[in-house]
């Protein structure tokens, strides 16, 4: 049977319970709880609990425990029903193996590894083969998707349906998101702080860097045209020292040249 198929059947089976209990009253209004307790496919409760002729059996001394039973269904464990069994009615098997089922969930909702140890006590089971049945059943039912580890002797949990509230569990579960969100909120300010720090501290490394890069540049250029100007006296000095050097020569020349002859002989 696919989820959808489970989906449908459940809400089916819930309409028409519901429909039941808008005539119900008395002794059948207690009757339609017992049939719904141990419907198959029916593991939300807080419809029927809300309907006017479910909530008048608190007002009926012979009835009341049905709707405490109704509400133990909703909300608690079947260790919940342990402890206060002499006060509600006996459960038939059906309802038992439901009850625990629904236990289940209420675990899983808490923890993502079940051991088998701590599941055998609190749903007084006896063995591990109906341990593993009933978890397994579970699964099919789409109560939680888990993967059973044999060899851990351990239940590893992914997800669960959510159950029925208890009174005042809404109040607190807002009390928990406003407080988270308000976490949220403050951890989102602190990151953009630090995304701002970062910022401005890449923005000075940055404007650093450009202002070393320019002292480089400023500083090369000046030796370039210091490297220019020697270079060019260089030059300039070279250039005297050959035209000084031609001067000396002509001057030579002339000399030479203006110089007398003198005859061999006297």
């Amino acid at each position: 049977m696919s989820e959808i198929t489970l989906k449908y059947s459940s809400s089916h089976e819930l309409e028409s319970y519901l429909l039941l209990a808008k005539s119900a009253k008395g002794a059948a209004c207690a009757q339609l709880i017992k049939e719904l307790l141990a419907a198959p496919n029916t593991f939300v409760f807080s419809e029927v609990l809300r309907m006017p002729n479910v909530t008048e059996l608190k007002n009926q001394p012979e009835y009341a425990s049905y709707f405490s039973l109704l509400e133990l269904f909703s909300y608690g464990t079947y260790q919940d029903y342990k402890e206060r069994a002499s006060s509600l009615p006996e459960l038939t098997q059906p309802q038992i193996r439901k009850l625990k089922s629904l236990s289940i969930v209420t675990l899983a909702s808490e923890k993502h590894v079940l051991e088998y140890s701590n599941l055998l006590h609190y749903l007084d089971i006896s063995n591990v083969r109906e341990l593993e049945d009933l978890m397994i059943d579970a699964m099919y039912k789409g109560l939680i998707k888990a993967k059973l580890d044999q060899k851990k002797s351990q239940v590893e949990i992914e997800y669960t349906i959510g159950r029925d509230l208890r009174p005042g569990q809404l109040d607190q579960m807002l009390k928990r998101l406003n407080s988270w969100s308000s976490t949220s909120l403050n951890i989102l300010n602190t990151i953009d702080e630090k995304i701002e720090q970062i910022k401005e501290t890449s923005n000075n490394a940055l404007q650093a860097r450009e202002e070393h890069e320019k002292k480089v540049e400023h500083i090369t250029s000046e030796l370039q045209n210091s490297n220019g100007k020697h270079k060019s006296n260089e030059r300039f000095e070279s250039r005297m020292t050959i035209h000084q050097f031609k001067d000396g020569s002509e001057i030579s020349s002339d000399r030479m040249s203006k110089r007398p002859l003198i005859s061999g002989r006297r």
